[in-house]
């Protein structure tokens, strides 16, 4: 009975050590979601910067130029390889995080049957449940681990992406990834890289005509590779933040769990107290009726 007393103790000291991670965890994903939502409004600005410069470069360029290129009419072809990017989680303990950025890629991928995709996938853990259903991937790379790597992930991406481009093996690019936001499930955006639409940004009227060293078009061109990396940025920030957010309710759902354990196992050690000094007094009982019998 003492052996499984000392058993059921060093159980509750285990169970309450694995407790003090969870909750040290916990406060980890929370500060890192807090820090990466903190770094959201430098990005904006930067890109808000980049599409004013944009709205300028469009408002002064020399008459007869050709037509800026948009996401209608761009001359985008049909048959052209479909780039998805998709921002998964690099540590685990995240739930079903990668499963839902999985499965919009999934559902982007089906929408168009005849039309072969690159899966371009960052985060290791999305990698492997990638593998287990059996994905193709054309190309991956690890998600950052704090929120200051965000722009060198950002121009990492970039460098495959133009790689790609520039040999003709992608005409459309897609980035997939969770969003922040207090729903118990991981929301999931999709946004259209390329090909670029200049006609989201409004045309500068009424300013005086900047002085350039470049020409219109490799300024615009210039112009829009800054807002997709922006635009990257932002992306990998927001899943950043969506993955410790996920990282947050799953560690709330295993110390509800844990503490659920930890009663039962107090519980059962009372019990085996109260059975062990109950021996005790029937073994002290039948010494006592031995010894007057005698």
């Amino acid at each position: 009975m003492t052996e499984r007393l000392s058993d059921v103790a060093a159980r509750i000291a285990s169970v309450r050590q694995l407790s003090a991670v969870i909750t040290a965890m916990r406060g980890i994903a929370a500060s890192r979601s807090r820090e990466a939502r903190s770094r959201l409004d430098g990005v904006r600005a930067y890109a808000r910067t980049v599409g004013e410069a944009i709205g300028h470069a469009l408002a002064f360029l020399p008459e007869g130029t050709a037509e800026v290129p948009s996401s209608k009419g761009s001359g985008e072809k049909r048959a052209g390889v479909h780039g998805i990017i998709a921002l998964c989680a690099e540590q685990g303990f995240a739930g079903t995080f990668n499963e839902h950025v999985l499965d919009a890629a999934d559902r982007l991928i089906k929408l168009e049957p005849g039309r072969p995709t690159a899966l371009l996938l960052v985060g290791d853990r999305g990698l492997m449940v990638a593998a287990e259903r059996q994905f193709t991937i054309a190309w991956s790379a690890p998600m950052i681990a704090h929120v200051g790597q965000a722009a060198s992930l950002a121009s990492r991406i970039i460098e495959e992406l133009y790689r790609r481009l520039g040999a003709g093996n992608l005409t459309r690019i897609s980035v997939v990834h969770a969003i922040p936001g207090g729903s118990a499930a991981a929301e999931v955006t999709e946004k259209v890289l390329v090909p670029f639409d200049f006609g989201r940004f409004p045309l500068a009227r009424g300013a005086s005509q900047p002085l350039i060293t470049l020409p219109p078009a490799v300024l615009l061109a210039r112009l829009a590779e800054e807002y997709i990396f922006a635009e990257l940025c932002e992306a990998v920030i927001l899943s950043f933040a969506a993955e410790n957010e996920a990282r947050m309710r799953a560690m709330i759902a295993a110390k509800t769990n844990v503490a659920k354990t930890l009663d039962g196992l107090i519980a059962r050690s009372r019990q085996l107290r109260q059975e062990e000094i109950t021996n005790e007094i029937i073994e002290l009982d039948s010494g006592a009726r031995a010894n007057a019998s005698s």
